[in-house]
């Protein structure tokens, strides 16, 4: 948690007045018992009603006077905590949204959600509490503890006693509690994944009638933290009631041997309530306390699975460099790819030995089976990924070279999956490009063979998404996600399979559009159909992650044994020509 400190410099004045106050709070609590030992041994006992008064003003002057404080410490501590998980909840969201895919991949989507809400509202109470009570609650401890003694140092044994009975316990529950805690926290991140995917697969989860299977997986998950939470919670529920019993014992104690006292004429009555009220200060800070060490543990655990993100290195890093020291080869194919390997996560090669030169202007197909690599090749292009071995160039410069940003905005990527976001069209339309204009988002609609069905929603341009695009067919994303790519004219257009969900006559008259519209621009099309990149100006043909043949749909027939099954299991009597 300690790690996570440097997020509070900005409120250097609360953490240090809060806890001030708060001490000042408990110094009046402190004085008390001294002020209720004289109304009783003077006021009471000499029968001063005025006495009484005004020592009763006094404790009401106390009360308030800490109130004060407490309620300024409260102050403090409610603007430091939200200031603080405010400032790390970004930070966190800042570095998740700079982590390349390979780490989203490794720690998980729905872990990474319970991260940025859960572990950071747990860390926000943590610092809260240690504002508030942290100094406050063993101030009161060792401050009850040394008045005590000067009351009376042979009756303050009891407290020296009680003292290390109580760390023991303390010590026992905190030492057995942290593992479930950390473990409550990965069982929140499977419940989090369950509902995420429930949530996004409702459609395919009703087609298939799994509604109850599902709701057993998600009862499982649930029913696995529950007994997690509630065997935490039993361990936890010991701290109390053996903490009250170590110190109702304390003070049985004080009464017994302070009735000696007080018969010896060592003691006055009003010494020992002074005493008790000590001591049941005592016992009311150790519960505090108890409450502190349960809460700091969960702080414990969240603050380490925050900081173990936050710790987390992109694998695909910024260049040292700016853009100005990029200086683009004359003559350079504007895409080579030079013995280029990859693996996800150091496993099996998923794309050996690459090398391919595509020229500017041209329009390239890349096709293959099921698992060939052909996303994966594409998807190293804006660096979503960065190869193992081997490089890719862009206008001659190594892509390694450019700053991401100004790598992603020379590519126009449509995805396998269409992902639009809520709000009006015209806005996801500017997602390249803010400061496109309503011609140059409809020319890019018309090219994506979307101006029809753009022109008939309610209110065209200005027609709200709802979340993921829940109020569009699958097609009608597809076309819309092309017609984003397309705006702001990238100089590389990657289709990424982003059409599957078209009809072949649109699909037809989608690549018509765009070898007409992007005569200038760099085309990478995957897909699965062969009649979809048959008429490019050249083939990739991938099999298990390396390239079996590149040239024309023509030459590859006659000399690509897998590219001709593909064609012939697809075409059939097409796939020569006929």
């Amino acid at each position: 948690m300690f790690k996570l400190g440097r997020y509070l410099k900005d409120f250097k004045k609360e953490v240090i007045l809060g806890p001030l106050f708060k001490l000042m709070e408990a110094i009046f609590e402190l004085l008390v018992p001294l002020v209720m030992a004289r109304i009783i041994d003077v006021g009471i006992a000499g029968r001063d009603i005025a006495y009484v008064l005004r020592m009763g003003g006094l404790m009401v002057l106390l009360g308030v006077v800490g109130l004060g404080c407490a309620l300024t410490c409260q102050y403090y501590a409610a603007k430091a905590s939200q200031g603080f998980g405010t400032i790390v909840r970004r930070e966190l969201y800042a570095h998740i949204n700079a982590l390349s895919h390979a780490e989203v991949d490794r720690i998980g989507t729905s872990s990474l959600i319970t991260r940025l809400t859960n572990d950071v509202n747990q860390l926000q109470v943590g610092v809260a509490m240690l504002i508030r009570l942290a100094i406050r609650a063993p101030f009161l401890v060792v401050g009850s503890a040394v008045m005590a003694m000067l009351l009376d140092l042979k009756l303050s044994l009891v407290f020296l006693a009680a003292t290390p009975l109580v760390a023991l316990v303390l010590w026992l529950v905190m030492s057995r509690s942290v593992p479930f805690y950390r473990g409550i926290q990965k069982k929140l991140d499977r419940i989090s994944l369950i509902t995420r995917e429930n949530l996004e697969g409702v459609r395919v989860i009703r087609a298939f009638s799994k509604q109850k299977s599902e709701q057993n997986r998600f009862d499982e998950a649930s029913d696995a933290l529950a007994r997690s939470s509630v065997t935490v919670g039993k361990i936890s529920a010991l701290l109390n009631p053996l903490t009250f019993l170590i110190m109702n014992l304390s003070i049985v104690a004080v009464l017994w041997f302070g009735g000696m006292r007080v018969y010896d004429g060592a003691l006055s009555q009003g010494q020992i309530i002074a005493f008790v009220n000590y001591m049941t200060q005592i016992l009311l800070a150790l519960v505090v306390v108890a409450n502190l060490v349960v809460i700091f543990t969960k702080a414990s655990a969240s603050a380490a699975r925050v900081a173990e993100v936050l710790a987390t290195a992109p694998s695909v890093a910024e260049p040292a460099n700016d853009a100005a020291h990029i200086r683009p080869v004359p003559g350079a194919p504007r895409i080579s790819f030079e013995d280029v390997s990859f693996s996800y996560s150091g496993g099996e090669y998923a794309l050996r030995a690459i090398s391919a030169a595509i020229a500017p202007g041209e329009t390239i197909g890349i096709i293959g089976g099921t698992g060939a690599g052909k996303s994966t090749l594409v998807n190293l292009i804006p660096r979503f990924y960065d190869v193992a071995q081997g490089r890719i160039c862009i206008d001659g410069v190594d892509i390694r070279a450019y700053p991401l940003h100004i790598l992603r905005k020379k590519c126009g990527i449509v995805p396998q999956k269409a992902v639009l976001f809520t709000g009006s069209v015209r806005e996801n339309m500017r997602w390249r490009d803010p400061e496109a204009s309503d011609e140059q988002i409809k020319r890019a609609i018309a090219t994506a063979q979307a101006a029809e069905f753009v022109q008939s929603l309610p209110q065209g341009l200005d027609t709200n998404i709802l979340q993921g695009g829940k109020n569009l067919s699958g097609g009608q994303k597809q076309r819309l996600t092309i017609a984003r790519a397309l705006v702001g004219s990238p100089e590389i257009l990657i289709l990424d399979d982003s059409a599957s969900a078209l009809d072949f006559a649109t699909d037809a008259a989608l690549r018509r559009a765009i070898a007409q519209d992007t005569k200038d621009m760099t085309v990478l099309m995957v897909s699965q159909r062969a009649s979809t990149i048959k008429n490019a100006d050249k083939i990739i043909v991938l099999d298990d992650g390396e390239i079996a043949g590149i040239g024309t749909h023509d030459t590859l027939l006659a000399s690509c044994a897998v590219y001709r099954e593909i064609c012939q299991s697809q075409l059939g009597g097409e796939a020569n020509g006929k």
